[in-house]
């Protein structure tokens, strides 16, 4: 890929800024001609615009112009890096345009989209990645500050933090339906938050990664999910290919609407792997199925993704051949980190690195 353009999001106090000056001297030194958006929201703070006005006129004409900026932006540079012909380029952004959708009424966003001649599918389809880094103010209320950020709205209190949270989760919101959302937790170490950034953007670049092994358990639902947790359905094909890759399909859909994704991944040594995703076309999707594997079954299940003390968690319902299985799988989580397990779950089983339960062999017939 000798362009690629990734969002860098999340809630308020989440790393964001120490992140960019991460991302900017690690790809640089690659030899990446490496690219930052700035986030359009607090230029426009900084001019005097605010967010915050009851005046419904200015408020809407504020947040269009947000997102007229924000498109010319990325465009412009993208038209620069088309440009640079002797290096491949990356292009950060600081907060994307799905961002701006989760500070206002659904309604008003679909206005503001049909006026600036856009959609949201449209919207989400410009970023090869989105990562997003869990705010501070939920799992590591310690490390929360405004004093890096004058312009920010949530304050360090019990209300701010409150807040902050309520934000961060609309921000996920708003991205959902992404095919390479990323939500990258909160650690004790914020050296291992920082790490994972470079990690996934090293994945969507093609780099090779090293194997991490995802803590994964059978549970039992005992309790209320969080209401404010995303649901997915997934359906995941394998097909046939070489013996030493896993290649599959998968169909995801939220509320009618569905995204699919083409995915390899080949081991290039005993501990690395190179994971290729790509999003298609129903119509490919569809052609594609005729070379799904006779000798597996196609994987049916309902995700609903959630985060619990700072933790990102997807917990996974499956159905059809594999009725009644369960599997709470996290996200991020480091080696010799805790997991933050949430009371509404109660672990039957840890099946970490456990072959059998992977997709690719429950899926066997």
């Amino acid at each position: 890929m000798r362009i690629a353009k990734i969002v860098l999001t999340g809630g308020p106090c989440a790393g964001k800024t120490t992140a960019l000056v991460r991302v900017i001297e690690h790809f640089s030194s690659l030899g990446y001609k490496v690219f930052t958006i700035p986030e359009v929201p607090t230029l426009f703070t900084q001019a005097g615009m605010n967010y915050l006005t009851t005046n419904r006129g200015f408020f809407y004409q504020g947040e269009k112009a947000t997102l007229e900026i924000q498109l010319a932006l990325e465009d412009k540079f993208a038209r620069m890096a088309e440009e640079i012909t002797d290096q491949p380029c990356l292009i950060v952004c600081d907060r994307g345009t799905m961002d701006i959708s989760a500070y206002m009424a659904p309604e008003v966003w679909e206005q503001i989209t049909a006026d600036v001649g856009t959609s949201t599918p449209q919207l989400r389809q410009r970023y090869d990645a989105v990562l997003h880094l869990v705010s501070a103010a939920d799992g590591a209320e310690q490390y929360y500050t405004t004093a890096n950020n004058a312009q920010r709205y949530e304050q360090m209190n019990e209300e701010g933090l409150r807040i902050a949270r309520g934000l961060d989760k609309k921000v996920i919101h708003a991205w959902k339906g992404h095919p390479h959302l990323r939500v990258i937790n909160n650690h004790d170490d914020f050296d291992c938050k920082m790490n994972r950034v470079l990690m996934e953007i090293s994945n969507v670049l093609g780099l090779p990664q090293p194997i991490v092994e995802e803590r994964k358990y059978i549970v039992e639902v005992t309790g209320e999910l969080p209401a404010d947790c995303i649901e997915s359905e997934i359906v995941q094909t394998y097909l046939t290919g070489d013996p030493d890759s896993e290649i599959r399909l998968r169909r995801r859909g939220w509320d009618g609407k569905y995204v699919y994704v083409h995915t390899t991944k080949k081991k290039t040594s005993a501990n690395e792997e190179l994971v290729t995703e790509r999003q298609i076309n129903n119509n490919l999707y569809e052609s594609m199925l005729a070379q799904a594997d006779p000798w597996r079954h196609t994987i049916s299940k309902l995700r609903r993704s959630f985060i619990w003390k700072g933790q990102y968690f997807e917990l996974d319902t499956y159905q059809n051949q594999l009725e009644g299985l369960v599997i709470l799988e996290t996200k991020g989580i480091t080696e010799n980190e805790p997991v933050k397990m949430p009371p509404f779950l109660r672990v039957v089983k840890d099946i970490t690195g456990l072959k059998d339960y992977y997709n690719y062999n429950l899926a066997r017939k």
